[in-house]
């Protein structure tokens, strides 16, 4: 690893935490007053983060935090209400859709550590994350039904984390569903008490790094790539993906190691 990935926390600003132990690093929203709201601000540092993560090849895992009481309630409505602009909007909500898309597809993991509340645009990072561990207390809602906005955007994400009905249930009443709720419906892997909930995502995150660096980031960039597949072109890709990944040197030691009894000794290539 180089200096900066094991020095503990590299960046910090008055928005966004940042933290770098051994590649596993941790994004925490830091407007615990304004619980976390996603405004412009907020945004450009998130995409700034991912961005950095995305060109670091010694990142092995990401996790999205919240201070304070609450994981992200959302985009910011004052923001948004002092700019009543549509080219604004679109400007806002595209930038939000590109930050979401950037955590789909950074080559590592990213977990999602849930408590409070995460509502709205908050909602649909959770369900953008690739995994999520929350407080068994956390609740979730995508509620801008109640105020005359339907989710649209956070409805892009949810689709493609829960059932459709369950999700359209979420968006149309914009009730909120608790942590067991979310388990059940596929929003996030698990709800533990608040107490265990950082051992709960360092065990996650072990358990993944634990694992051939190559083999995470070929297996999460063909999984999200098949999904928008047929059955026929997604059986196609992945045998190829199957090919390259067996010529890598991590699989045959990962292979060789099973055979012989022992831990294996990943190379990262």
């Amino acid at each position: 690893m180089s200096e900066a990935s094991t020095a503990g926390k590299v960046a910090e600003s008055s928005l966004l935490l940042i933290d770098n132990i051994d590649g596993v690093i941790t994004l925490t929203l830091n407007r615990p007053d304004q619980f976390n709201a996603l405004s412009e601000e907020m945004l450009d540092a998130l995409q700034r983060a991912l961005d950095a993560v995305a060109a670091d090849d010694d990142a092995r895992c990401v996790i999205i935090a919240g201070a304070g009481r609450a994981f992200c309630a959302g985009h910011d409505l004052k923001q948004m209400r002092a700019n009543p602009d549509k080219t604004y909007y679109q400007t806002l909500f595209a930038q939000c859709g590109r930050v979401m898309q950037r955590i789909v597809g950074l080559p590592v993991p990213v977990i999602a550590r849930v408590h409070g509340i995460a509502t709205a645009a908050g909602c649909q990072l959770v369900a953008s994350c690739d995994l999520a561990v929350a407080a068994d207390t956390a609740k979730f809602a995508v509620s801008g039904i109640n105020v005359g906005l339907f989710c649209s955007t956070p409805a892009v994400a949810l689709t493609r984390a829960m059932p459709m009905k369950k999700a359209f249930e979420m968006l149309v009443t914009g009730q909120f569903i608790s942590a067991e709720q979310a388990v059940a419906q596929g929003l996030i892997n698990r709800a533990v008490p608040a107490d265990q909930v950082d051992a709960e995502v360092n065990a996650l995150v072990q358990a993944i790094c634990d694992k051939s660096p190559v083999a995470v980031r070929t297996g999460k960039a063909m999984y999200q790539r098949q999904f928008r597949m047929g059955l026929e072109d997604a059986y196609a890709y992945a045998g190829q993906v199957m090919a390259d990944n067996m010529m890598a040197q991590d699989a045959g030691e990962g292979i060789d190691a099973f055979m012989q009894k022992r831990k294996p000794e990943w190379k990262g290539r």
